[in-house]
C-alpha cells in the first residue's frame, strides 16, 4: 500500500519534503557545532594567554580560594546584618527614647524615672575637655580613627586587662556601646554582639563622630538612676557638668562600665580607685601629663551626701518597656510626659534583693551558683517586685523577665493539669510510676528511684519523671481519634501538644517550647515572668492573668490617660475553676510533705513546684498563696552546671524568706479551692513584736487595699473640684483631704504610723 502511496504524485513531493527536512536539521547541526568548535578554540587561545608558569600557580590558587571565601563570607554576613538593620527600619530611630516617664509606687511615692530624663541640654562643646579625654582614654582611645569597631583598641584592652587585677579598660567602642544603648538589650550573648557590630557600622554611615560622642554620653548610664553626664554630674555633685573639676570628670568617666559597682554615694573608695585609674588612662593616652593629674590624684572627688537608697531598677526596666508597648498600641495618646502609678511594693522589692544576695553570699560558693532571680506578683498579675539578678550595676540584663531557662520539674503542673482536665484524673487516681519508653528514650527519676502504681497527688509530691511521661500519654489517648490504629509515638505528641496548649492558655506565651520526648519534664525553655504569670492562674481560681506594671497612667495635665482595670485585658476565665481546685490540692501537698517543705510558711497556707534541670544547671521554685505568686531561680549565666542544687534547697528557702516578710501585716487569704485552715501564728495577727517566727525582719505596716482606694477616691474628688471648687467642696471631702496621711505614712488598725 505504502509502495502504491510513494508512486503517486503526493507521495513523492512527501518524499522529497521529508529528506529536505532531514538535510536542514543535519546541516543546522553540524554547523552548530563547528561554531561551537571554533569559540572553543578562540577561548582556549585567549586562556593561554593567561597560562602560569613555575611556582605562580600557588598564588593564583590561594587567589581563586580566596575570592570563592571571600563571596560566600560576605553572604554569610549578610544573612547575619538582616536582623540587626530591621532595628533601623523605624525612620524615627533616634527617638525611640522619647518618652519621658515618672514611675510611682503602689502608695504614689516617686520610684524612679525612665526615657528622656537624660538631660541633654548641655552642648557638646561646652562639656570639659578632660571629661571628653577621660571617657575616650578609659573607653575608646581610638574613637577618631577606627570606622565604628576597633580591633586594635580592643586587642589592647586585652592585653592591658590581662596584666591587671580587674577590668581597666573596655573593649568595645563608643560607637558600639551607643548601638546598644539605642536598640539593643544587655542580653550577654553571640547573637547580640553580632547585631551591635552591624549596628556600629551602620550609626558611622549615619551620624558624624561628634554626634555619635554626644548621643554616648546623653544616654549612658551612669547609676542612682542617672542617664546621661549631665544628670549624673547632678546627681553626684550637685552641679552642672560644665562646672566639674578633674577629679570629678575622672570619677564620672569611670561609671561608664560599672555604674553601681562604682557609684560614689554608695561605695566612695572604689569610686576614687576607678577615678585614679581613669587618670592612669589618660595620663598613657598622652592627653594629660602626670603633673597635671597629680592634684586630682591628692584632692579626689566627694560626691553629694545622699541616703543610700536601692533603685528598683530591674522593676523600672520592665515596666518602662510595658509602657512603651501601650505608647505603640496608641492607648496613650499623644503626650510623651507620663506619671504612672505602678504596682511596686518598694519595701518587698527590697526584701527580694536583699534574700537573693544574702541566699548567693551565704551558699553560692557551697553551690557553685553565681546568679540568682525572683518576680514576685499578686494573684490577678500586678506585678510587685522584680530581681533580675545580683547586680544591675554590672549586667542590667533581666534575668527574671528575659532569660529563657528550662524549668526542670516546675513544669509538671501543666502536665498534672492537662491530665486532670481530661476529666479521668483527680488526686486520688492510680498513676504507674514504673519505668517507660518511648522508641529509645527511657526517662528516670531522680536519684534513679523506682515506684509502681500510686496516687497522683503522691506522685507529684514525689515529682516523679515516669509519671508525667505517663501521664503525656494517656492525655494523648484520651483525644486519639476513635478507630485509627495505636501509635506510641504518635500518641505522646498529641498528648505534648496539648500540654503546650495548657500552658499557652496560663500564660506561657514568650518561647517556643519546642516538641521533644522530654517536654513533659520541663525540657522547654521558659521566662521566669511567664512561669509567675502561669502560677497566678493557679491561685485565683483559673483566670488569665497576664503580668502587668501599670495600675494608672496620667498625662503631663495630669488627667488619667489609661487605667489597667477599665483598659487592659480581660480578666478571663482559661480553666475551669474545679480543674484548678483539684490542682491546688496537689500543689499543696508538695510544700507540705514532697519536695519543697524548705518552703513552708508558718500560718500561711502555700502550694508550688520545685524544679531542677539536667546536670543542675537551673533550680526552680514557682509558689503561690492566696496573696501572693511568687518565682525564684538560681543558675549561671554561662549555662554551667552547679553542685547539687535543687529546687527544693536554696530557691524554696530564698522563696520562704521573700514571702515571709510579704505575709506580715495582711489580711490572709488561702489559694483558691484549699479549705485547709492554718494554725494561728505571728503573721494571721500581724503581731509586729513575733516577726522572728517567720524567720524575716519586720515589713513595716501598709495601707489596706480599701484605705488606699478611699485615698485614690478623695485625690480624684480634688483633682475634678480644681482650685476653687476645692474651697467649697464641703467639709467631707475637706476633712478627709486634711486627714490624708503625709508621704510614707502607714495606716495600720484604724492608725496612722510614719516610716
Amino acid at each position: 500500500m505504502f509502495d502504491e502511496f510513494n508512486k503517486t504524485r503526493l507521495g513523492q513531493r512527501m518524499g522529497r519534503l521529508m529528506l529536505a527536512f532531514d538535510a536542514l536539521v543535519n546541516s543546522s547541526i553540524h554547523d552548530a557545532w563547528q561554531s561551537l568548535r571554533r569559540r572553543y578554540d578562540g577561548f582556549a587561545a585567549f586562556m593561554d594567554r593567561f597560562s602560569v608558569r613555575r611556582g605562580g600557580w600557588l598564588a593564583v590558587e590561594i587567589a581563586c580560594e580566596g575570592l570563592t571565601l571571600g563571596l560566600g563570607g560576605a553572604v554569610v554576613m549578610l544573612g547575619l546584618a538582616i536582623p540587626a538593620f530591621r532595628e533601623t527600619s523605624d525612620d524615627n530611630w533616634l527617638k525611640k527614647q522619647d518618652l519621658a516617664v515618672v514611675f510611682l509606687d503602689r502608695y504614689g511615692a516617686e520610684a524612679g524615672r525612665r526615657g528622656i530624663k537624660h538631660d541633654d541640654s548641655v552642648p557638646l562643646e561646652q562639656l570639659p575637655d578632660y571629661l571628653i579625654q577621660a571617657a575616650l582614654a578609659t573607653e575608646d582611645r581610638r574613637f577618631f580613627d577606627h570606622f565604628g569597631i576597633d580591633p586594635i583598641g580592643t586587642l589592647r584592652a586585652f592585653t592591658v586587662n590581662a596584666r591587671s587585677t580587674g577590668v581597666v579598660q573596655g573593649g568595645s567602642s563608643i560607637t558600639q556601646q551607643l548601638a546598644k544603648n539605642l536598640f539593643l538589650t544587655n542580653e550577654r550573648t553571640l547573637e547580640r554582639k553580632i547585631r551591635e557590630a552591624f549596628l556600629a557600622l551602620w550609626l558611622e554611615t549615619r551620624l558624624s563622630k561628634r554626634e555619635i560622642l554626644k548621643l554616648y554620653l546623653d544616654r549612658a548610664y551612669m547609676g542612682g538612676g542617672a542617664f546621661g553626664v549631665q544628670a549624673a554630674s547632678e546627681f553626684y555633685f550637685g552641679k552642672s557638668v560644665r562646672d566639674i573639676s578633674l577629679a570629678e570628670a575622672a570619677m564620672l568617666a569611670g561609671l561608664f562600665k560599672a555604674p553601681t559597682k562604682y557609684a560614689p554615694h554608695i561605695n566612695l573608695p572604689a569610686a576614687r580607685a576607678r577615678a585614679s585609674d581613669v587618670l592612669s588612662n589618660m595620663v598613657d593616652a598622652g592627653f594629660v601629663t602626670e603633673g597635671q593629674v597629680y592634684a586630682a590624684r591628692r584632692n579626689p572627688a566627694t560626691s553629694v551626701d545622699r541616703k543610700r537608697e536601692s533603685s528598683p531598677d530591674w522593676y523600672l526596666d520592665w515596666a518602662y518597656e510595658e509602657i512603651k508597648r501601650l505608647a505603640d498600641q496608641n492607648k496613650l495618646g499623644n503626650d510623651r510626659v507620663l506619671t504612672v502609678r505602678t504596682a511596686l511594693d518598694v519595701n518587698l522589692q527590697r526584701r527580694s534583693e536583699a534574700a537573693v544576695e544574702d541566699a548567693l553570699r551565704q551558699h553560692g560558693k557551697q553551690f557553685h551558683a553565681s546568679q540568682g532571680a525572683a518576680v514576685v506578683l499578686e494573684p490577678n498579675g500586678a506585678v510587685r517586685a522584680i530581681v533580675g539578678g545580683r547586680d544591675y550595676g554590672q549586667s542590667q540584663f533581666n534575668r527574671a523577665t528575659d532569660a529563657a531557662r528550662q524549668p526542670g520539674s516546675s513544669f509538671k503542673p501543666f502536665v498534672y493539669l492537662t491530665a486532670v482536665m481530661t476529666g479521668k484524673f483527680n488526686a486520688k487516681s492510680t498513676v504507674n510510676g514504673s519505668g517507660l519508653c518511648i522508641g529509645n528514650w527511657c526517662p528516670n527519676n531522680y536519684g534513679g528511684a523506682s515506684a509502681g502504681q500510686l496516687p497522683m497527688v503522691n506522685a507529684l509530691q514525689k515529682s516523679l519523671n515516669t509519671v508525667a511521661v505517663w501521664l503525656s500519654i494517656k492525655i494523648g489517648e484520651n483525644y486519639w481519634p476513635r478507630g485509627e490504629s495505636y501509635h506510641l509515638g504518635r500518641i505522646a505528641q498529641l498528648g505534648r501538644a496539648k500540654i503546650v496548649e495548657t500552658a499557652r492558655l496560663m500564660g506561657v506565651v514568650n518561647t517556643p517550647l519546642t516538641d521533644t520526648v522530654s517536654l513533659p519534664l520541663g525540657a522547654g525553655e521558659v521566662k521566669m515572668i511567664d512561669m509567675a504569670a502561669a502560677n497566678a492562674v493557679f491561685a485565683n481560681g483559673g483566670k488569665k492573668a497576664a503580668p502587668f506594671a501599670a495600675v494608672e497612667v496620667r498625662n503631663s495635665r495630669g488627667d488619667v490617660i489609661y487605667r489597667r482595670d477599665r483598659d487592659g485585658p480581660a480578666y478571663d476565665q482559661v480553666i475551669p475553676a474545679d480543674k484548678i481546685a483539684i490542682m491546688n490540692n496537689m500543689l499543696k501537698e508538695v510544700v507540705t510533705g514532697g519536695t519543697a517543705r524548705a518552703a513552708q510558711l508558718e500560718g500561711v497556707v502555700a502550694a508550688g513546684k520545685t524544679g531542677t534541670t539536667n546536670a543542675y544547671r537551673d533550680a526552680w521554685f514557682n509558689g503561690f498563696t492566696g496573696n501572693y505568686v511568687g518565682t525564684v531561680w538560681f543558675g549561671n549565666d554561662d549555662d554551667s552546671s552547679m553542685n547539687n542544687m535543687t529546687g527544693g534547697t536554696l530557691p524554696a528557702r530564698t522563696w520562704h524568706e521573700i514571702m515571709a516578710y510579704a505575709h506580715q501585716g495582711i489580711e490572709l487569704k488561702n489559694p483558691y479551692g484549699i479549705t485547709d485552715t492554718p494554725p494561728p501564728a505571728a503573721v494571721a495577727s500581724g503581731a509586729p513584736g513575733k516577726s522572728g517566727d517567720l524567720g524575716s525582719p519586720q515589713r513595716p505596716a501598709t495601707l489596706s487595699r480599701r484605705s488606699a482606694e478611699t485615698l485614690g477616691g478623695i485625690e480624684e474628688m480634688m483633682r475634678a473640684a480644681g482650685p476653687k471648687r476645692r474651697a467649697d467642696a464641703g467639709g467631707a471631702v475637706q476633712a478627709a483631704a486634711e486627714a490624708r496621711p503625709p508621704r510614707g505614712a502607714r495606716e495600720v488598725g484604724g492608725r496612722i504610723l510614719v516610716e
